[in-house]
């Protein structure tokens, strides 16, 4: 993977998200996916003062931009296949909302990962799989959202909760395990304890999220992070170290040994979840909005 091209000096923490993972925009892509285009730009104008349903991504946008001040800049870019002139039902749905989304970029049916270099974003959501792809093999964190109605996230705190291995880590670990079982595995990490775990696609924007989170005091911060792993004793105690030495504080940790991740991310109230693996992602979209990281070599 290529290294990280945004500018580590930059102060502010910027989201970029496609339309459908903003709102609720099922209903039209069926249209889109049945009829074709020219259907589909008929639906969005003739409904364009009907205001969409939020999506998958919207807590997490919505409660980031309530965080945005010069003490803790904060943009949130919208980067859509639609048209400026179909675009126009999204933009008065962010404008219903009150979200201060002021940037965008409408590219009528062209892919957009090319853009997340452009706009230096830490982090791209988006509903398009392939977007995503090309958008992590490029160096940036990205993710394809999972569906979910999960109405159980804290109603004003945000909370982030990560995978371990292949997100915040790179995968050399999930490799062994893979190839040679769970015996190895655990033989490799209790001989490499105190050896730093390599960065995986998502440390800059831990990094960047943690620096808006130092901003606050600790106690009734506005941001609370959550590491959730299938990981168990002793491998526990890399990571630990991995994120000791990178500086970066995690709030709560889950260790699970193989147990299902979603009931745990129903208890923390997850905003949004980011694993690697489709079955984890699965299993946590039935309770909190997801998204799946196409990395590693679980994804090969």
């Amino acid at each position: 993977m290529a290294d990280n091209i945004k500018n580590k000096s930059k102060n502010n923490l910027v989201i970029a998200i496609s339309s459908r993972a903003l709102f609720n925009l099922d209903e039209s892509h069926q249209i889109f996916k049945e009829h074709g285009v020219k259907a589909y730009a008929k639906h969005q104008e003739e409904n364009e003062e009907v205001i969409l349903q939020p999506g998958v991504g919207f807590s997490l946008v919505k409660k980031l931009l309530a965080l945005n001040s010069d003490k803790t800049p904060i943009d949130v870019i919208l980067l859509s296949r639609n048209s400026a002139d179909t675009g126009l039902r999204i933009f008065n749905s962010i404008e219903h909302y009150g979200l201060n989304i002021s940037r965008a970029a409408f590219t009528r049916g062209e892919s957009t990962h090319t853009l997340v270099g452009a706009f230096e974003a830490d982090l791209f959501l988006s509903s398009n799989f392939q977007d995503v792809q090309k958008a992590l093999e490029s160096g940036f964190a990205a993710a394809s959202i999972v569906g979910s109605n999960s109405k159980d996230a804290h109603e004003t705190q945000l909370r982030i909760a990560f995978d371990g291995d292949a997100v915040i880590f790179s995968d050399e670990s999930e490799k062994i395990f893979q190839e040679k079982g769970l015996e190895a595995f655990e033989e490799n990490e209790k001989k490499s304890a105190n050896v730093e775990l390599k960065a995986g696609p998502f440390k800059c924007f831990l990094m960047s999220l943690h620096k808006i989170q130092s901003a606050f005091p600790e106690e009734n911060n506005p941001i609370r992070t959550a590491l959730v792993t299938a990981r168990s004793a002793p491998s526990h105690k890399r990571v630990i170290h991995t994120m000791r030495e990178w500086g970066i504080r995690i709030d709560e940790s889950f260790f699970l040994g193989g147990l299902d991740k979603g009931i745990f991310l129903k208890e923390f109230g997850a905003d949004i979840f980011f694993d690697d693996q489709h079955k984890h992602c699965q299993s946590a979209s039935q309770y909190v909005p997801t998204g799946h990281v196409p990395s590693g070599i679980s994804n090969l």
